[in-house]
């Protein structure tokens, strides 16, 4: 039941932007942020990249009702591993323990789309994250849309956007094409060559980034928890 109610809310294109948003404001030095649930909460949710995840907040919970012994911050982490898993994507190993946290973060930590290389590798090294998983973890776009109201960008990075494979690398090596979007953070894995070496693997072999991405996700998911 769980999973056919998760699988609803992903074609609402939903619960794998809920899991990144939720885990990808850890601080590493600070050791503030992180995937402990702070996203439930409407100072988070006002957040302006977080524009649009209050529906999945409120769809998520009467499921997270049903099982009051998960917390809040291993539920949405657990919602994000099966929506990879239902849609094609590799397994992800979850561990269950995250506390529950109310202090949200600051805004800002997330990546702006507009942005370039530098702007990715500021963002990420700042979770403690390197090269290899800010290509991998991009490659998440393979599922969803972006929403104009929300983002300012409008459609799919994929022709199919609720399967999950590595589509998302070979339409970024294949140029724009009318119908789906390339966001200039997209833009940026063409532009720097450590990030294109990593395009370029995944696009060739999806084994590869499903390895590779399954890797990246544990490891966001797992920040600042040990």
């Amino acid at each position: 039941m769980i999973c056919l109610h998760l699988f609803f809310i992903i074609k609402l294109n939903k619960c794998v932007r809920g899991r990144w948003h939720s885990a990808g404001t850890f601080d590493v030095e600070t050791k503030t942020g992180g995937p402990f649930g702070t996203i439930r909460h409407g100072d988070e949710l006002a957040h302006e990249a977080n524009s649009g995840l209050d529906i999945a907040v409120g769809l998520l919970e009467p499921i997270k009702a049903q099982f009051p012994i998960l917390t809040y911050a291993d539920f949405y982490q657990l919602a994000g591993v099966v929506a990879v898993e239902i849609t094609g994507g590799p397994e992800i190993p979850f561990h269950p323990g995250r506390p529950d946290k109310s202090e949200p973060p600051p805004e800002g930590r997330l990546p702006q789309a507009t942005q370039g290389p530098a702007h990715l590798r500021d963002v990420f090294y700042r979770m403690g994250l390197c090269d290899k998983d800010i290509v991998a973890l991009s490659g998440g776009h393979t599922l969803g849309r972006c929403h104009k109201e929300r983002s300012g960008f409008e459609g799919p990075w994929t022709s199919n956007p609720l399967i999950f494979d590595n589509s998302y690398f070979r339409e970024l090596l294949s140029g724009e094409k009318q119908g789906l979007i390339q966001l200039p953070t997209d833009k940026a894995l063409l532009e720097d060559p450590t990030f294109r070496s990593f395009v370029h693997k995944y696009a060739a072999d999806e084994d590869v980034f499903f390895e590779d991405y399954a890797n990246a996700h544990l490891k966001l998911s797992e920040l600042g928890w040990p």
